[in-house]
């Protein structure tokens, strides 16, 4: 180490100590800038999981097939979703599940044969997607 580095490093601690002890001696020194990036890249939040969810169609006859598709943000693929149904105020998970692929969406297969107006969500990896009807003629 050099005798002029030094020097100036021991006046700085000892502005340091005279303006403001121990505590004010080591804030006045600068953080190394690696550190400083590392905290910046640690600082930035995981996106929130969230799904997307749509019918093929919004009619169909009792146990006609038909597809729900949609989009996995912030869910790892290989993550399993399943489709589930409103009974009165509760969801019911129904036997219709699909893992989300490598481009983060998914597609399955799917019968109803319970007539009327059905309430239907995807469900997985922390997410819900936002509700949708499905009518069974």
């Amino acid at each position: 180490m050099n005798r002029a580095y030094r020097l100036a490093i021991s006046g700085a601690l000892t502005a340091g100590l005279v303006a403001g002890g121990a505590a004010g001696a080591f804030a006045a020194t600068p953080a190394p800038a690696k550190a400083v990036a590392t905290q910046k890249a640690a600082a930035k939040p995981a996106p929130k999981p969230a799904l997307t969810a749509q019918a093929s169609t919004k009619t169909v006859k009792a146990w006609q097939e038909f597809r729900v598709t949609g989009k996995a943000t912030g869910i790892k693929p290989g993550t399993t979703v399943a489709l589930q149904q409103q009974k009165g105020t509760k969801w019911t998970t129904l036997p219709a599940k699909v893992t989300v692929n490598k481009n983060a969406t998914y597609s399955m297969r799917v019968k109803l044969g319970i007539k009327g107006k059905n309430n239907l969500r995807v469900a997985g990896g922390g997410a819900v997607s936002a509700p949708f009807t499905v009518t069974v003629r």
